[in-house]
């Protein structure tokens, strides 16, 4: 029920305006003796008040009656202002939990419900353990805690994780109506960095190129770059066909690998 009460003399007939104040714009919901724009049809003049039915949480607002009236003095304008909010029990929030992450990065989880009214406060959890808030500022601020986490935002941030991070999280969202209510349990695995593997993969690479480039310098050794030259020259004047091209590739191809086989094997022998 939003409630006006005015009183007036005899013979006086005020004029009553109902108004919903939002962030965003002013609308008329009561206008010229007939409820219109979102209170049409599911609401009931009660004198100057307003009953409202099947309220929902977009009802939540700031509403305005103004009455107006003639006088001697000219036009008297009156009003009120009428703060409604719509409880509405929190939804199961919805959680953003990385699987994996490695040490010494920057981590953040996330925790969100956009049902609740009035909104909703989170609260992160590990392994059924509650989390404590640390804002990371002023006397909020907690030692030897590596995450920052901030119940309004429902938001946890770690700059620095390392292994013992590593964990079952879940985030429980509430804001006084009903019963708090959490998103399903993600687990999050905190790696350190595989330094042996790196090296590993960066001596193979090293040996790859070397082999490599020790089959290109034998082969240039052995002339083999140069006979191709001269035998490119000599067939300068023919055009192969796509059958034959691929045919003198192969033969080209095979004969580089019969010396470096070649050259292997007397070099095993020495």
């Amino acid at each position: 029920m939003l409630s006006c009460k005015y009183s007036a003399g005899k013979g006086i007939i005020p004029r009553v305006e109902w108004k919903k104040l939002t962030t965003r714009d002013v609308s008329f919901v009561y206008y010229k003796g007939d409820l219109v724009g979102d209170l049409k049809g599911r609401a009931e003049m009660i004198d100057s008040s307003i009953r409202i039915r099947n309220v929902t949480r977009k009802d939540s607002a700031r509403y305005r009656c103004e009455v107006s009236a003639p006088t001697e003095r000219g036009q008297n304008l009156a009003e009120t202002i009428i703060t409604l909010t719509v409880l509405v029990a929190s939804a199961a929030p919805s959680c953003e939990v990385p699987s994996s992450a490695m040490s010494g990065t920057v981590v953040q989880l996330r925790c969100k419900e956009n049902e609740g009214s009035p909104a909703s406060e989170y609260k992160w959890y590990r392994n059924g353990v509650a989390l404590l808030e640390n804002t990371g500022t002023g006397s909020a601020k907690i030692r030897n805690i590596s995450y920052t986490m901030n119940k309004k935002t429902g938001t946890l941030l770690f700059n620095t994780v390392s292994k013992k991070d590593t964990g079952e999280y879940y985030c429980e969202a509430s804001n006084g109506i009903g019963l708090p209510q959490k998103c399903s349990v993600k687990r999050m695995q905190v790696d350190d960095l595989n330094i042996g593997g790196i090296i590993a993969a960066v001596v193979v690479v090293a040996l790859v190129m070397a082999f490599c480039g020790l089959g290109v310098f034998y082969a240039h050794k052995k002339g083999y770059f140069s006979k191709e030259s001269s035998s490119q020259k000599k067939s300068s004047d023919y055009k192969y066909t796509p059958s034959e091209k691929v045919s003198v590739f192969s033969n080209q191809l095979g004969h580089l690998w019969e010396q470096l086989t070649i050259n292997q094997l007397s070099f095993h022998f020495l």
